[in-house]
């Protein structure tokens, strides 16, 4: 399916303290680079990815009803945002039987290439009780690295499973994501993670300080699963433009890549 031209509607990326990336077929069709956060000294930098409605909801049994179409599939959820990721993490609950995170376009992997980066990021899931399905495609794709953040409960469910599988890292989550991750850059080089869910996953990490930024795509349609959006805290950060764009088409999308402000 044809992947549509974005064109720049606000450009603030010169007040923050972001780096471009592209190749030519990438800032032609994002209309300019893609701009990333330098990672913290002592923890990776980590970005949420989502697509919503137009009325703000996130979920839905098939992400594809969202109405992202494939301008947003093919350029931002499953490229731009993760060309340069070290991992892409996901809840459990996000995670399908089928799911494989990677960059996917030919552009955008010759792009991840060029940048120095391994075909395929690390498969990142985090569970605090390990109710999800070991036969997944991100658990059993030897030559990908995994890492699994566990809570307790997890670790007692899973742990000896995971112990016979040598390409899957087992991190405790010891119910202190600031020091899970603060591990993970220290011990495994992981600087940069590409966050696409779930909403309790995301906000977690909000909340505890841990994102700096936030692709967001709008779609032109309501619907999804009511009262979705993607944050569920308490105290909904506050959003500051980067870039927003709209794609160019009859009905488009809308992106934009915000910094996220507690």
């Amino acid at each position: 399916m044809t992947v549509r031209r974005l064109v720049t509607i606000e450009d603030r990326s010169s007040e923050w303290p972001v780096i471009g990336i592209g190749n030519e077929w990438s800032r032609d069709h994002y209309d300019g680079p893609f701009h990333l956060f330098a990672a913290p000294p002592d923890r990776p930098a980590i970005s949420l990815v989502f697509v919503q409605t137009r009325n703000g909801n996130t979920g839905a049994s098939n992400p594809e009803d969202l109405g992202g179409g494939p301008t947003d599939k093919h350029l931002i959820y499953e490229g731009l945002s993760r060309v340069a990721a070290d991992g892409v993490l996901a809840g459990a609950s996000s995670v399908g039987h089928s799911v494989f995170f990677t960059v996917n376009h030919p552009e955008l992997v010759a792009l991840r290439l060029e940048l120095g980066f391994p075909r395929h990021p690390a498969q990142m899931v985090i569970s605090k009780d390990g109710k999800f399905d070991l036969g997944a495609r991100v658990f059993t794709t030897p030559d990908v690295p995994v890492f699994l953040l566990a809570g307790d409960a997890c670790i007692k469910k899973v742990g000896e499973a995971i112990a016979r599988r040598p390409w899957i890292t087992l991190i405790p989550i010891n119910d202190d994501l600031p020091a899970t991750f603060a591990r993970l850059r220290r011990e495994h080089g992981i600087g940069r993670i590409s966050c696409v869910g779930g909403r309790v996953t995301a906000t977690s990490l909000v909340d505890t300080g841990l994102v700096q930024d936030i692709y967001l795509t709008t779609s032109p349609i309501e619907g999804g699963e009511a009262n979705t959006p993607w944050y569920v805290g308490k105290r909904l950060p506050r959003l500051e433009t980067i870039v927003a764009k709209r794609e160019m088409a009859e009905t488009p999308i809308r992106f934009q890549h915000a910094a996220i402000r507690r």
